[in-house]
């Protein structure tokens, strides 16, 4: 599935259990306010940019993410703009 798809379905609003991740993709939270779901190939987890975002991630919330899973303090045009890049390597 495209990044672009991807990315749509997560900005639409649709809830989506655990198990509607996708193998090989996961899920995270994206926000500095509002937090929005997105679901990112986990082949990102490799990439200097996306860790930047983790290392911020850290830096904000240590290992204690307030929505229960990964948090990223980080606006939702930015984290598009950084997984848009990454779609294209």
């Amino acid at each position: 599935m495209a990044i672009r798809q991807m990315l749509k379905r997560s900005l639409s609003g649709e809830r989506r259990s655990p198990s509607e991740v996708p193998k090989g993709h996961l899920a995270v939270y994206v926000g500095e306010h509002e937090k929005k779901r997105f679901v990112v190939p986990i082949s990102y987890l490799n990439q200097p940019l996306f860790q930047e975002l983790l290392y911020h991630a850290e830096e904000e919330y240590g290992f204690d993410h307030p929505m229960g899973g990964l948090t990223i303090p980080c606006s939702h045009d930015f984290f598009i703009e950084v997984t848009s890049r990454l779609g294209r390597l």
